[in-house]
């Protein structure tokens, strides 16, 4: 299944957030962030080399909403959305969002766990910010840390997120 890739309106911004305790303390590269951050960049996004952050729902939330005050228009966090006892990825995001998009999250599954059965325990959120005199709202999308999982998510995430912050900006259906 082919995915169209929308093209973004201008200046688009996207921050990628590494959620690893492991990569957070530099005992292992971060394999998953620079896949994101490519695949944003290819189709037209502006997106800075991933951060790292520990594993654990304050910490995520406090960067997704550090990148929301920069002005991303588009978060994608890579790790911390399995089952173990560290995994509080989702946990953290549901602190920042407003609504949460199902759809994409099924999708996201689903698509990797036609790769392998494990992407079935993915417990990844999707969802928007609304806009606030503060920033222009943003969709915020959550990853798991496998690169093959990263890989099959951007295309499915980039054919929905420039209409996603389109229509936040007020932007016609």
């Amino acid at each position: 299944m082919s995915h169209h890739h929308e093209i973004p309106p201008a200046n688009l911004t996207a921050t990628v957030i590494t959620v690893s305790d492991r990569t957070a303390a530099g005992e292992r590269s971060d394999g998953s962030g620079p896949i994101a951050v490519a695949a944003l960049t290819a189709a037209g996004w502006t997106c800075a080399s991933a951060r790292v952050v520990p594993d654990g729902a304050d910490s995520v939330e406090a960067a997704v909403r550090e990148a929301l005050a920069e002005g991303a228009r588009l978060v994608v966090t890579t790790g911390g959305t399995g089952v173990s006892p560290r995994d509080q990825t989702p946990e953290g995001t549901r602190g920042v969002i407003d609504r949460e998009v199902p759809g994409i999250a099924e999708e996201l599954r689903r698509a990797d766990a036609a790769v392998k059965p494990t992407g079935m325990l993915a417990r990844g959120l999707v969802g928007v910010v609304d806009p606030t005199g503060e920033h222009s709202g943003a969709l915020v999308v959550n990853l798991p840390g496998s690169p093959n999982a990263v890989g099959t998510g951007m295309p499915i995430v980039l054919s929905v997120a420039a209409h996603i912050v389109a229509q936040l900006g007020g932007g016609d259906h």
